[in-house]
């Protein structure tokens, strides 16, 4: 959003623009978040672009400014039916009060939720994108009554919520994100059983506001100074993340989308396709596999279920048709499925066809 506008009046569309032809020449479904207000909504500089205040939020002066640029927006994309409203609350954190300005966002919010419903009532509005900050039992640190083996959800995350929840014009859709490790990048009890997390979240998040959750980002291996994720090996990676997802589904959510690294040179950790940058580039790397399939296997609107696995570190996903194993350790598993024995090498994902 920030330079759809640069000045009041004046519209750029053409990145945008090219962004959407690629989204509906390759048959996917888009969504757009709108965030990052143009500077001279927030104090700076008409026609200009001061990328290092991209994270600040519009000035209350401003808000239905940007609500009626998001107005634009929904009338240049009529295919357009999924909007997410702001990103993370950046911007909103209020350092006098030690808490987040959850009702500076919700008005904004409203003020959007109504501009993209008066350009069409079918539109789908969702927010409020937290992020589901959390602390490893122990740390009492803002500590909330949202909580299990993975720790506690920062009580302040929860207001801004609940505030959200109350006072929000309308919704078609919940939005957050999150990790399975805590705010300062501990895991409890482990990196696999503290995915446990967006299971126990979503549950809670879907009974307190009672609709569709989405993952708008989920995280399971802690990034280095530089934000990179390469610790692991491409095997536990992948099967982090499908324990990951198979909780994600368990407690209740909709959608998931996962942020793919970038990397132009031919080692790309948690990437889902090689380079294009290399003459061999766009090949097909685990984490797509994993994330199609599961996409496939368990869409929106389906019932999968738990899978009894015996009580062991294998983690299970199932409908009628298909099974999803995961073996949570680095050595060898067995587990039986529909009366026969399974084999799980260490950190193996296993796809099985029910028919």
């Amino acid at each position: 959003m920030a330079v759809l506008e640069p000045s009041p009046g004046r519209y750029d569309f053409a990145d945008l623009d090219r962004r959407l032809a690629l989204i509906r020449r390759t048959g996917g479904t888009p969504v757009l978040t709108l965030c990052g207000a143009p500077d001279w909504m927030k104090g700076g500089k008409a026609g200009h672009t001061d990328w290092s205040a991209l994270e600040r939020a519009p000035d209350p002066a401003h808000y239905a400014d940007f609500a009626a640029l998001a107005g634009k927006v929904a009338e240049r994309y009529l295919d357009v039916r999924h909007f997410v409203v702001w990103n993370e609350f950046k911007g909103f954190f209020d350092d006098a009060k030690g808490r987040w300005n959850y009702e500076g966002y919700t008005r904004l919010y409203n003020l959007v939720h109504r501009a993209l419903k008066k350009v069409n009532s079918a539109n789908q509005v969702g927010g409020p994108y937290l992020v589901m900050d959390s602390y490893v039992p122990g740390d009492d640190t803002y500590a909330s009554g949202l909580k299990g083996p993975w720790g506690s959800i920062d009580r302040r995350t929860l207001d801004a919520f609940a505030y959200w929840n109350r006072h929000r014009a309308g919704a078609d859709f919940l939005v957050v994100d999150g990790s399975s490790y805590s705010k300062d990048d501990r895991y409890a009890p482990d990196p696999f059983a503290a995915a446990r997390k967006f299971a126990d979240v979503g549950r809670w998040l879907r009974k307190e506001s009672g609709l569709p959750l989405w993952w708008a980002e989920w995280y399971v291996e802690i990034a280095d100074g530089n934000d990179d994720r390469a610790g692991w090996s491409e095997r536990r990676r992948t099967a982090a993340q499908a324990a990951a997802l198979i909780e994600m589904a368990a407690g209740g959510a909709t959608s998931g989308f996962y942020w793919n690294p970038e990397n132009e040179g031919a080692d790309c950790p948690g990437c889902l396709w090689t380079s294009t940058e290399l003459d061999d580039g766009g090949r097909k790397l685990p984490m797509m596999d994993l994330l199609s399939r599961f996409s496939g296997a368990f869409p929106p609107g389906g019932r999968p279920h738990d899978l009894d696995t015996g009580g062991t570190k294998v983690r299970g996903l199932a409908d009628d048709r298909t099974a999803l194993l995961v073996n949570t350790r680095d050595r060898r598993a067995v587990v039986t499925l529909d009366g026969k024995e399974v084999t799980l090498d260490g950190y193996a994902v296993r796809w099985i066809d029910r028919g």
